[in-house]
């Protein structure tokens, strides 16, 4: 015969899973994707920030249609006296989204080869865009600040450096040039400090990038 505590037990346990229903777990709705590019209005001030933290701002085409539609309207409006450009998180720009661009590039879709030409071309027709802005632009460089970031960052007539600020342009580590405008504001460096930066990708920081 069996023990009576064990069919004391086996009731207990039938007891449980018979009068308690299921519990039921609803999924916490997904908050609404943030824009990738923030804009902010403040009297005649203007700000412009990336946002997109978790890849340290990199840029894509989207980021490239989006701050060129903003700058084109801030720079055509009256209204609008001098711009910030800033970025979330601990970066202002890491550069390019180079996974991207590689994914597109080794696609079968020839439609999808073509694409990372059409993002350098938008990407270089902004730098010169910005390079040739009538509106004061102040580029704030709180993080790290590489390849596109220096694109976007180095033509504007007024930057500032943190504490936090590491600047570079490693295209070299990957098999590319220093690209966005690099072979104009590199080679204005003292000495030769700009070839070397532009051969070895190594980054200044802090004070250093002043």
């Amino acid at each position: 015969m069996s023990s009576p505590v064990g069919h004391r037990r086996l009731g207990m346990i039938d007891h449980h899973l018979t009068s308690h229903k299921p519990r039921s777990y609803s999924s916490s709705p997904t908050p609404p994707k943030q824009p990738s590019v923030l804009t902010k209005t403040d009297g005649n001030l203007r700000s412009l920030t990336l946002n997109r933290p978790e890849a340290l701002n990199a840029l894509n085409m989207e980021m490239i249609q989006d701050i060129t539609t903003q700058l084109l309207k801030w720079e055509n409006s009256p209204a609008a006296k001098i711009v910030i450009l800033k970025g979330v998180g601990r970066a202002f720009c890491a550069g390019g989204d180079v996974v991207s661009l590689i994914k597109l590039a080794e696609s079968e879709d020839s439609t999808q080869q073509k694409k990372p030409v059409e993002f350098f071309r938008a990407e270089y027709t902004l730098d010169s865009f910005i390079a040739k802005m009538s509106t004061p632009v102040v580029c704030l460089l709180d993080g790290i600040t590489m390849g596109g970031g220096m694109g976007l960052s180095m033509h504007t007539p007024f930057r500032i450096a943190t504490e936090n600020t590491r600047v570079a342009m490693p295209e070299t580590a990957i098999g590319l040039f220093p690209d966005v405008g690099a072979s104009f504001f590199l080679p204005r460096l003292d000495g030769e400090l700009g070839t070397y930066l532009g051969l070895t990708g190594t980054s200044l920081y802090g004070w250093g990038a002043l």
